[in-house]
């Protein structure tokens, strides 16, 4: 593997690492207010949340190393995965933090807009890759649903 390869895979995975970290930070900054709020009969269970970010996370991790080190990930793509990363630690620190119930339903919106972009860039590349990448808009639209029954509901 070249250096320029092992960079790449070092700054995918130092990014991946800080949006899961200040995600969870600021949502356990909001765990308190959060267990205050009424939810739908149909929630997913809360250990369930942390699991499918982690299988995201890795996944996405997994799949950035064994492209970079085959060959170069598009520049369009990888300002897709910075995009949606900015919309989710946006989204823990609005929904979570700040206590922004309407602000964090518009940011996980576009989030889940982004994601959607982001797997159509994937696929065209890659569509193994894109397909198993499916999981994040799928958990997306999925966290879109329960954040918008919160909203109502609170």
């Amino acid at each position: 593997m070249e250096k320029s390869q092992i960079k790449k895979i070092i700054i995918s995975f130092v990014v991946i690492i800080l949006v899961a970290g200040l995600g969870s930070l600021f949502v356990q900054l909001g765990m308190d207010w959060f267990n205050t709020l009424q939810k739908p009969t149909q929630w997913v269970p809360n250990f369930v949340i942390p699991i499918v970010w982690s299988v995201v996370y890795v996944t996405f991790a997994v799949i950035n190393f064994i492209w970079f080190k085959n060959d170069d990930i598009p520049t369009s793509t990888i300002v897709l995965m910075l995009i949606n990363a900015v919309l989710n630690v946006l989204w823990c620190l609005t929904f979570f933090t700040l206590k922004l119930l309407l602000v964090g339903n518009i940011v996980i919106l576009i989030n889940l807009i982004a994601g959607f972009a982001l797997i159509v860039d994937i696929i065209k590349e890659n569509k193994l890759f894109g397909y198993i990448l499916s999981i994040y808009p799928i958990w997306l639209s999925i966290a879109t649903t329960l954040n918008l029954a919160l909203w109502i509901l609170n």
